[in-house]
């Protein structure tokens, strides 16, 4: 497992700049106190390791990978894994900047927005992997792409049509009850939504041919 997690992290290390030069940019403009672009850094992660699938098509690391002990599941394991440890260690790096450029900006930290923005965006984050990974495993990179493109914006025709007849402050006054429980609920959503994702992505792999 490890073996295949440092693989993944070694194909994907130069695209790892990137996310150094978004943290930079994202230092100046927050001091500068120009559009925060914190959301971004956590998103990119996952942007990365999606290249690392196509990295895998080309040097045909899955037609070898599947000779190895454990290997198709260790492949996609490793490939979940690494996706959310970089989400994490990211989310927590922009966490203590953000704390920082509060501070500087206005001699002041506050901590309950800057956690629950980046909660949100952790959210938002592996919501994109646990769509995203099962339908590469399945049809390829290129075509998943333009099937999360069509999904997307299937989803914005959709929301667009029913928020004309459903009554979405009604919906909101409703919930509201769940308010001091949404960062537990966000959790058990996300751990759920990823260990479905990953089964998923899991039992597309063990049946794949190479």
């Amino acid at each position: 497992m490890i073996g295949f997690i440092k693989k993944d992290l070694a194909m994907i290390k130069s695209n790892l700049k990137l996310i150094g030069i978004l943290i930079v940019l994202y230092i100046i403009m927050g001091l500068m106190g120009k559009m925060d672009i914190s959301f971004i850094l956590p998103f990119m992660c996952v942007m990365i390791m999606i290249s690392s699938f196509s990295y895998d098509n080309y040097n045909k690391w899955d037609a070898y990978s599947i000779s190895l002990p454990n290997g198709r599941k260790n492949s996609v394991k490793s490939k979940y894994i690494t996706t959310i440890l970089l989400t994490l260690i990211v989310s927590i790096i922009t966490i203590i900047i953000s704390f920082i450029i509060s501070y500087v900006n206005i001699q002041n930290i506050n901590y309950e927005q800057i956690l629950v923005t980046m909660l949100g965006t952790i959210f938002a984050t592996l919501l994109v992997l646990t769509f995203m990974y099962p339908i590469i495993y399945k049809f390829g990179v290129e075509k998943a792409r333009i099937a999360i493109l069509l999904i997307v914006f299937g989803l914005v025709i959709i929301g667009g049509f029913f928020s004309q007849y459903i009554d979405i402050s009604f919906i909101t006054k409703s919930l509201s009850f769940l308010e001091d429980y949404l960062i537990i609920i966000l959790i058990l959503i996300t751990i759920l939504m990823v260990y479905t994702s990953y089964k998923i992505s899991e039992k597309i792999f063990s049946k794949k041919e190479f």
